[in-house]
């Protein structure tokens, strides 16, 4: 069989590819600019933005404005036909509807509805634009990440009661940094964790569409490593080195143990102290089932978007295992795109190659 042959995709993953393209242009498209501080100008952009679409024919309509706005926002604002929200600020969901734009600008994501709204919060009336169709435009601050708060505040001494979940923002198919100099500590901290946070969110996107079409592949805007170990190897070093690039790149570690019969005590102690390295470096556990190590491994590597395995290796001895490849070197030959990193491990006599 060519490798053309066999990389073909099948008529049912034709037919999947093509009903998850129609599902997903049966829902409305959103953007999201993001402000990591008040006054960066993500309501400027977002509008000015509303007019270049225009400009280009698209159709273009205002559902929600914020109370203050300066000069420069309100002479872009008049642009627009403006559909007006309910009494309170709520956006009239059936009024965007029966007017059906081509684009819908919201501005404002984390305002809370009044009493009474159909919604409680101005992010649930933009999910229910985008289920009937309804393509949204729209702005919020990191202080209003509900996932992001308790950090923005210890940052800028301010406590603010709206929020936006953070898995709202994982919806969006385009998210845009509203980036201005950071001029102080403070500023700088916030915009990196705006700029994480956009980095996730497109992750977030590029799985979703690795999925949607079938693609089985390794690819991240994260480091994902993956450090393997197991009862007979000292993976201490593995676990650090993999902590500290984790977090040189705002990645996620994780650590997995294939399941093993019949360990001994001392092998038992290991293994304990090998995850307990794990826990104290905040890694995620995972443990592992499979009569085929290799296997098991890249299956969860797979499931997990892992971009990086750091697996151990010790000095093979013996005339016939020069011939047959180890578990090591199966993982490098059978991992595709991951990247394999290898650690010398020293292990007792008679112990076989392990994978940690």
């Amino acid at each position: 069989m060519t490798e053309w042959e066999r990389r073909k995709p099948s008529p049912e993953e034709l037919l999947h590819r093509v009903e998850a393209e129609a599902s997903h242009e049966r829902r409305g498209r959103l953007k999201i600019f993001l402000g990591y501080a008040p006054g960066v100008g993500k309501s400027y952009r977002m509008f000015d933005e509303g007019r270049r679409r225009k400009q280009r024919g698209q159709d273009v309509i205002i559902a929600a404005l914020q109370h203050s706005q300066d000069e420069s926002v309100a002479a872009l604002v008049r642009n627009f036909e403006f559909v007006p929200p309910f009494p309170g600020g709520a956006v009239d969901v059936a009024a965007v509807q029966r007017r059906r734009p081509g684009v819908c600008l919201i501005d404002g994501l984390a305002c809370r509805n009044p009493p009474g709204a159909v919604r409680e919060h101005r992010w649930q009336d933009v999910e229910e634009l985008l289920s009937r169709g309804i393509s949204v435009i729209t702005t919020v601050n990191l202080q209003y990440i509900a996932e992001k708060q308790e950090r923005v505040e210890q940052i800028r001494g301010k406590h603010v009661d709206d929020s936006v979940p953070e898995s709202f923002l994982h919806q969006a198919d385009e998210i845009e940094v509203v980036d201005a100099p950071a001029l102080d500590p403070q500023l700088s901290e916030l915009r990196e964790i705006a700029l994480v946070l956009a980095a996730e969110v497109v992750d977030t996107q590029l799985l979703d569409y690795l999925k949607r079409y079938g693609i089985e592949q390794s690819y991240g805007a994260h480091e994902r490593i993956l450090v393997c170990v197991t009862p007979r190897s000292h993976a201490s070093l593995m676990i650090g080195l993999g902590r500290r690039q984790a977090d040189r790149f705002h990645g996620e570690l994780f650590v997995a143990y294939v399941e093993q019969p019949e360990l001994s005590g001392e092998d038992r102690a290991m293994l304990e102290r090998n995850l307990q390295a794990a826990r104290e470096a905040n890694a995620t556990l995972a443990i592992l089932h499979g009569e085929d190590v290799v296997d098991a491994i890249l299956q969860f590597a797979n499931q997990h978007s892992i971009t990086q395995i750091f697996a151990g290796h010790s000095q093979r001895t013996g005339f016939w295992q020069r011939f047959r490849p180890n578990p090591v070197e199966r993982l490098i030959l059978e991992s595709g795109s991951i990247d394999i990193r290898v650690f010398p491990q020293a292990t007792s006599a008679g112990k076989e190659d392990s994978l940690a």
